[in-house]
């Protein structure tokens, strides 16, 4: 429903705006887990490190599961419509926002690490970040009418529709969406603290990696939706981006200020090395995919090795030091070679280009 209202939403406003707000409703229930976690750590201190357990968990399923399955996907349903697998997913210029606007938070979120501390202050910058995010996503003009052909047929319905009934359906859609997911979210999460009991899985494995694959099921199943269609591919993988964006800011900045809530005293997240280890290989993970994505195309070997590298620290969690180095030795050599073929620093070119037109109109 709320991905269907996304479609509709793109030809009101920009298809970045759509997918925020997407974005908002998809990772409710990512929201609520995160929360009550929070909420509890201000009182069992020692549950405070599952804080960051399910914050660098859910971001690192976003990037090395998340993206390489829009590939997958995409490229599965391009050879059956035409034969031959797809080589790359190529970027629309208005991503270029959400490119650029995944970096600035990665960027501030090393030093975060560096202090090892998330505290009230930096929750006050990262919702900066993301209201700047939204203030740009707001200047840029809606899709075109010609690409309401590639609609599903409810979206494309509403379209054709008068302009009271286009806009209360788009509406109806996002509450009727959003609704479903804010009273399912605490039985959910419930629902799934029983679940890792009655199994026996170790609390912070079950929230490292279980319970964001759970709460994130929504983003996956409408990107996947589209993903399924090649010329929707790009929209599919930035319903992740946008994701990854509102959880390196507004998730991360909510848990700083709920902890100091519960404690009753403003209070500062302090991270021990392991914690900080783990966010360091986000961090590191999460550079390596803007990297990859700044010539605005995104190329089915890019795809693997993102995906090997995940499945490796997944699998093997005593690699995680030497994929990091992995992570990080790669990020350097897109550097290089970015900067000894500028050419392909394609988002930075087309994001001057995009305020400009957005101002003249």
């Amino acid at each position: 429903m709320i991905a269907w209202g996304a479609e509709v939403a793109q030809f009101l406003v920009s298809q970045g705006l759509a997918l925020a707000m997407l974005a908002w409703l998809q990772t409710l229930p990512e929201f609520a887990v995160e929360a009550v976690i929070a909420w509890k750590a201000g009182h069992e201190p020692d549950k405070a490190h599952l804080m960051i357990a399910n914050l660098t968990g859910s971001l690192r399923l976003l990037v090395g599961l998340g993206w390489p399955m829009i590939f997958g996907t995409a490229t599965v349903f391009h050879r059956i419509n035409h034969g031959r697998p797809l080589k790359e997913i190529i970027l629309d210029d208005e991503h270029a926002v959400e490119v650029l606007a995944l970096a600035l938070p990665i960027i501030y979120w090393v030093f975060i690490w560096y202090k090892a501390s998330l505290t009230v202050l930096d929750a006050g910058i990262l919702f900066l970040l993301y209201l700047i995010y939204l203030v740009v996503l707001n200047r840029i003009p809606p899709q075109s009418e010609e690409k309401i052909e590639d609609m599903d047929i409810i979206p494309r319905t509403l379209l054709r529709s008068s302009k009271t009934i286009r806009n209360g359906g788009a509406i109806l859609l996002f509450l009727g969406g959003g609704l479903i997911l804010y009273f399912v979210a605490e039985p959910f999460l419930e629902s799934m603290l029983l679940l890792a009991a009655s199994l026996g899985i170790s609390q912070f494995l079950f929230v490292q990696w279980v319970a964001p694959f759970l709460s994130e099921f929504p983003e996956k199943l409408s990107a996947f939706n589209w993903a399924r269609r090649p010329n929707m591919a790009p929209m599919a993988l930035m319903n992740m981006v946008s994701s990854n964006i509102n959880q390196w800011t507004m998730l991360a900045a909510m848990l700083p200020v709920i902890y100091s809530i519960s404690r009753g005293t403003v209070s500062p997240i302090l991270f021990d090395s392991h914690q900080e280890a783990e966010i360091l290989l986000t961090i590191a993970q999460s550079s390596l995919g803007i990297l990859l994505l700044f010539n605005m195309r995104f190329a089915w070997y890019e795809s693997l090795g993102i995906f090997l590298l995940w499945l490796i620290q997944f699998m093997i969690p005593a690699t995680h030091r030497l994929i990091t180095g992995i992570y990080l030795s790669w990020c350097l050599l897109e550097v290089v070679f970015l900067l000894v073929r500028r050419k392909q620093l394609n988002a930075l070119f087309i994001f001057p280009r995009l305020l400009s037109k957005a101002g003249k109109k």
